[in-house]
């Protein structure tokens, strides 16, 4: 289904959000600050899990045949 570098691009982005979802990434939002009212640690948990849907849906959407010319 995926080849070339579609997948690489996908695996990379599964190695990404295991390390961003990680202990030790993880733990530097862990502060009882708090942006507009809202604690930081759930904070930062809902953007890096949007940004990642986002970053998977731009490498999934994305045209194959957007960078080549004929």
């Amino acid at each position: 289904m995926f080849q070339g570098l579609t997948a690489q691009r996908l695996v990379a982005l599964f190695f990404a959000a295991a390390a961003l979802f990680n202990f030790p990434l993880l733990a530097l939002w862990d502060h009882d600050a708090r942006v507009g009212g809202l604690p930081l640690f759930p904070l930062a948990l809902f953007v890096i899990w949007g940004v990642l849907i986002a970053a998977l849906a731009w490498v999934v959407e994305r045209d194959p045949d957007a960078g080549k010319s004929d």
